[in-house]
């Protein structure tokens, strides 16, 4: 069921894509640091909110990589100091 919603989400945004391709043809030049390029107004729109899209994936993958470490390094933590508290307790 999940991998099928997931086709569809990639279908129905795949044609709001074109949709919004279709509808934006007027051409413009982008100018980048080190290029220049003739592009439809649809095709950049898309590109760069997919761009977008990749770099705050990317971003949040790092976030939640650092949280998981981090939780990982306390519950080492945790079972150093249960392991302390019941060494000291049987004492």
């Amino acid at each position: 069921m999940s991998r099928f919603l997931f086709i569809l989400s990639l279908v129905i945004a795949a044609g709001v894509a074109l949709a919004v391709s279709a509808m934006n043809a007027d051409r413009i030049a982008i100018e980048l640091a080190f290029a220049r390029l003739d592009s439809s107004l649809g095709v950049a729109l898309v590109v760069t909110f997919t761009i977008g899209m990749l770099l705050g994936l990317f971003w949040r993958v790092r976030w939640i990589a650092r949280l998981l470490n981090e939780r990982g390094r306390l519950r080492r933590a945790l079972r150093i100091a249960e392991d302390r508290v019941r060494s000291q307790a049987e004492r």
